[in-house]
Parts: C-alpha cells; structure tokens; sequence
C-alpha cells in the first residue's frame, strides 16, 4: 500500500512540476479575464463531470473571494443551474447545454472558460463552435483533444491520466484566481 500512495505523490509531483511550461498561457489566460472584468464583463465557466466542479470551483473564486476581502467579480457557472441543463438537454439535446446558455446570457467582452480532461466533450465543442466576441480559454489535457486550437488560449495539461490532470487544473484555477484577485485590490 505505501508504494502505491508515494507512487501517486510522485506521479502528481511530475506532473505539477510540468505547469511551469504553461507559464506563457497561464498568463495570458489571466490578461484577458482581468480586461474583461475591468471592462464590466463576466466569466462564464463550464465544464462535465469532475471539470463541472472546477469549473465551479473557479466562478466562486472569483464571485466570493480566493484569499483577500474584495469586491465579487462577475462570473457565472454554467453546470451550476440543473433547471437550464435538464431543459435544454430534454428539449435539444445534452451536446447543446452549453451552448445555449452561452447564446443566451453571454455578450461581447466575455469570456468563457472550459474545463476538460479529454478535449472531445461535444458539449463543449458544440459551446466553443462559432462563438462571436467571447474570448475561449480551455483548460485541457490528453494532448488537447478535438478542442485543442478551438480556444484564444489553451492550457494544456501534459498528462494522460485524468487525476493528474484534474490535479493540474486545480491548481491552474488556483493561480489565475490569485492572479486576478491582486489586480482588483490595488
């Protein structure tokens, strides 16, 4: 049993350590929400599965707070609203949730961001597909996947193990949340 817990402390050690790679679009992913924040616009994140509660994970950051008292940024979880799911999923189809609610609560100056393991959700394809005046960020592993290039910026995660991965996006979530935070308490 210990082989296998320091086997997995040390897979997730490699593959952290790997984020530092990722450094340019981390940071570009950070300008482009803290302009359209400043600019009075809104987060939109989204993601299915373990993705879905990081992609929470991120809105509350930003509506509540990471670690310093400050003002809510604007931003909106797309899995969060089970009503908008299960409707538009019975109504059009579970590859369309996203990209309803996209069409319908997000405007020019947004940003949506996507969190997946894989890349190939459909519904998160279909979400990104044809978007007009929202930036993307994606927030991937497994080599991208089919959203690899769908994106203004795509983060990566160079692991195909979908703990890993997650583990990754945690932390990546984490520093774009500190990153935002220190330009909304100057």
């Amino acid at each position: 049993m210990k082989r296998h817990i320091l086997e997995m402390i040390d897979e997730s050690l490699d593959s952290v350590v790997k984020i530092k790679e990722l450094m340019p679009q981390i940071e570009k992913a950070a300008k482009i929400m803290i302009d359209s924040l400043k600019n009075g616009n809104k987060v939109i994140s989204c993601g299915n599965g373990g993705s879905a509660s990081q992609a929470m994970h991120f809105s509350g950051e930003l509506v509540g707070k990471f670690l310093v008292d400050r003002g809510p940024l604007a931003s909106v979880c797309l899995n969060s609203d089970i009503t908008n799911i299960t409707a538009i999923g019975n109504d059009y189809g579970y590859d369309q949730i996203y990209k309803r609610q996209v069409e319908g609560i997000g405007k020019k100056g947004d940003v949506l961001i996507c969190f997946t393991t894989s890349g190939n959700s459909e519904n998160l394809l279909q979400a990104v597909k044809n978007i007009k005046g929202i930036k993307v960020i994606n927030l991937l592993g497994k080599g991208g996947g089919k959203m690899r290039g769908t994106g203004d910026v795509d983060i990566i995660v160079d692991s195909e193990q979908v703990p890993r991965i997650q583990e990754c996006h945690l932390l990546i979530l984490h520093i774009l949340a500190k990153l935002i935070e220190d330009e909304f308490i100057k």
